[in-house]
């Protein structure tokens, strides 16, 4: 397994040459801000230097190379695996009802009796992560890891892309199958984030839309816990993301964030399912906080995965809006405790794939997600 990684800027040019890495085992990962949909000549180079590969990739609020985090760039991943397979697949997503049979046949087309795992990145809005994983990890059972996140666009939450094929596309979800039984996938997952405030029933919902909590507009009630940066949504909903759980004894939590309001309904739409019935909590966050949960995050994914590997960072664009200037804080954290000569490749999202602790894969919020991939 042999990995090298770049970076492209607009103003000085890939960062080195390409590796000559080009193979039908070959994945190369590129995450690129938006604004590279209306620039795609740096994908049309790397279609062209890696003509038998994989190549996979997605628009971002923030691009991950080892342990920097850029903007208006290009950070790329070449791993070419020494026994282990590739192969893409992808889907049409118009709108969020089309999720879930988007997951389905991701599934379908990625489905192999030695797949390991499968990196899976969306289109950023106008989709139900939680429908997307779940179409997915029905479909291909235990046993199988499925990653990924959705794609990014800065705080404006205006227009994000996948790569598919090489080009970027707006309307898609894209995904790698990894094959192999000599392939080792790690992964892992930490927050960071505090609960606060008093908890409330939602009271009607309809899939990732929040209509009411104890009754009342979700928009009216979230505005007066924002006060003054309530004139900021949805970007400022990145500081207040929504802890969600049945309500049970013992029940496991998640976290959702919100992508867009509605002002006519006065209702709120979040990038996964907002359960009828289920509890809701406020939540807030420090920068050291976030930290350690990014820490957690590496010190699960390096379990399985010993030896020097791919590490895949998905973290959420409203972890990086409360670090601020301390942003490449979390991604020094996360590649210091992963393996020696282990390379970290990845961006912020509006939205993290990651197995659950039910063992499948959900959609987090306000996560750190870390993938490894390794050999043995």
């Amino acid at each position: 397994m042999h990995i090298e990684t770049c970076s492209f800027r607009e103003e000085e040019g890939w960062s080195a040459p390409f590796p000559d890495l080009d193979s039908p085992r070959t994945l190369v990962l590129a995450f690129a801000a938006s604004a590279y949909a209306d620039r795609p000549a740096p994908f049309r180079e790397l279609a062209r230097a890696f003509p038998e590969a994989t190549i996979l990739g997605c628009s971002t609020a923030g691009e991950i190379l080892d342990a920097q985090v850029t903007d208006e760039s290009l950070a790329v991943a070449v791993v070419r695996f020494a026994e282990g397979r590739v192969a893409a697949a992808s889907a049409p997503i118009a709108d969020a009802a089309d999720s879930h049979l988007a997951g389905r046949r991701i599934a379908h087309e990625l489905s192999g009796p030695d797949l390991r795992g499968i990196l899976v990145l969306s289109k950023g809005t106008q989709v139900n992560g939680t429908a997307l994983a779940a179409g997915i990890s029905q479909a291909v059972g235990s046993g199988v890891v499925v990653t990924g996140g959705l794609a990014g666009d800065g705080t404006r939450f205006q227009r994000t892309f996948v790569l598919d094929a090489g080009r970027p596309c707006p309307d898609r979800v894209v995904a790698a199958g990894i094959y192999g039984e000599n392939m080792v996938i790690g992964h892992g997952y930490g927050g960071g984030w505090d609960i606060f405030g008093p908890e409330r029933l939602v009271t009607r919902s309809a899939g990732s839309i929040l209509y009411e909590l104890d009754g009342r507009p979700a928009l009216a009630l979230y505005r007066e816990y924002l006060g003054d940066l309530a004139d900021g949504l949805p970007a400022t909903g990145l500081l207040f993301p929504l802890s969600i759980t049945p309500g049970g004894p013992g029940d496991c939590s998640l976290v959702r964030t919100i992508l867009a309001v509605d002002e006519a309904t006065q209702s709120l739409v979040f990038a996964g399912d907002i359960p009828q019935g289920w509890r809701a909590r406020l939540m807030q966050s420090n920068p050291d906080r976030l930290v350690d949960g990014a820490e957690e995050a590496a010190a699960a994914a390096t379990r399985p995965a010993p030896a020097p590997s791919l590490a895949i960072a998905v973290s959420c664009v409203g972890r990086r809006l409360v670090l601020g200037e301390r942003t490449e804080e979390e991604v020094e954290a996360t590649l210091a405790a992963l393996p020696p000569g282990t390379r970290q490749v990845g961006f912020y999202s509006y939205g993290e794939l990651a197995p659950a602790e039910s063992g499948e894969c959900d959609l987090h919020n306000q996560t750190m997600t870390l993938t490894t991939l390794s050999e043995v």
